[in-house]
């Protein structure tokens, strides 16, 4: 299966709700452990973050399982907090120490944080922030705020990828 068409199946998993969450923990630890090297490194990040949220409520039998079958402890996501992601908008407006914010609010490495925010399209940001269940007012501050746009069109597009779970982006 080709690397968009591969992503875009995990991302409509992902989508199905918690019913599928643990079989999609399972097919992105497999992808994870076994990368064809036919497939673009940027997508490894983003299946990594996919695994991340998946796997935010798997008992630690399931935890340990696939820290071993990967070789790296998954992150703990925060659970999401009424206004928990003003530290990462004040963070964004100031410009100080917005990869720990991004890490922190978002539940992902450092690593992840710096892919993000060098990602010029702001695709990456926009999956991320839907993943951590974000909400649409927050996102569009927050992509404004990271990757100004020149005009409306590049605002709307930045937008859609958010409302459309960012899966035709990340394809």
């Amino acid at each position: 299966m080709a690397a968009s068409q591969k992503l875009s199946h995990l991302l409509q998993l992902a989508d199905q709700g918690p019913a599928l969450r643990a079989a999609l923990a399972e097919e992105v630890a497999e992808l994870l452990a076994a990368w064809p090297s036919d497939y673009p490194e940027s997508m490894r990040a983003v299946c990594e973050a996919l695994l991340a949220k998946a796997t935010q409520d798997v008992d630690t039998t399931a935890r340990a399982r696939f820290r071993e079958q990967l070789g790296f402890d998954l992150p703990k996501r925060p659970h999401p907090r009424e206004g928990g992601f003003q530290a990462l908008i004040e963070a964004a407006r100031t410009g100080e120490n917005l990869p720990t914010a991004l890490t922190q609010s978002l539940g992902i490495d450092g690593k992840m944080a710096a892919q993000i925010l060098s990602d010029q399209s702001g695709a990456m940001l926009a999956m991320a922030c839907k993943r951590a269940n974000m909400d649409r007012a927050t996102f569009s501050a927050l992509a404004l705020l990271t990757h100004p746009v020149r005009d409306r069109s590049q605002a709307f597009a930045l937008l859609d990828a958010f409302d459309n779970g960012a899966s035709q982006a990340a394809a």
